[in-house]
């Protein structure tokens, strides 16, 4: 009897497994149907969802062009206001000036420029011949030279210089 039972157990068993899965098959139809009709009804959602978070982005991404735009401007600014300052500074030596310091030895005319203005030196210095400027510099006190030729090459660090110690 004891097979009997075991034979009755398992058949009862596999009648079971069959009935519940013929149970899950029949209400799968109907999750599908309920999982197609959910992600029917929330498509608009999430398409909006999507057009926001793409719109944010794309405001985020214009803010950060403006500011850029700003910067680049802002240095555009600086770097016209430097050419305004250094053709100031080199109009300011007449060319009949730079004749006459050209034709100077380079000791007296390093005598005689150590004495003027400095960006009126630098100006002169600037526009002698690489030759006759390098003799004259080389005739004055090295820190006078180093200053003029700082005049020459680093006007918009000495700006930004004396901007910060206003």
């Amino acid at each position: 009897m004891t097979r009997k039972k075991a034979w009755q157990a398992a058949v009862s068993a596999l009648f079971l497994g069959v009935a519940s899965q013929a149970v899950a098959q029949a209400q799968e139809p109907a999750a599908q149907s309920k999982n197609s009709q959910y992600c029917a009804n929330i498509a608009d959602a999430a398409s909006d969802a999507r057009f926001a978070l793409q719109k944010q982005a794309l405001a985020d991404m214009e803010k950060e062009i403006e500011g850029r735009i700003k910067v680049l401007e802002a240095r555009r600014a600086e770097y016209e206001e430097w050419l305004k300052r250094r053709n100031e500074v080199l109009e300011k030596a007449d060319e009949t000036i730079v004749m006459i310091y050209s034709r100077m030895r380079p000791d007296a005319a390093a005598l005689q420029l150590m004495n003027m203005d400095e960006e009126i030196a630098a100006a002169v210095v600037a526009k002698l011949n690489p030759r006759a400027a390098s003799a004259v510099l080389n005739e004055m006190e090295p820190a006078r030279a180093a200053q003029l030729a700082n005049v020459i090459t680093d006007a918009p660090k000495r700006e930004k210089n004396s901007g910060r110690q206003n």
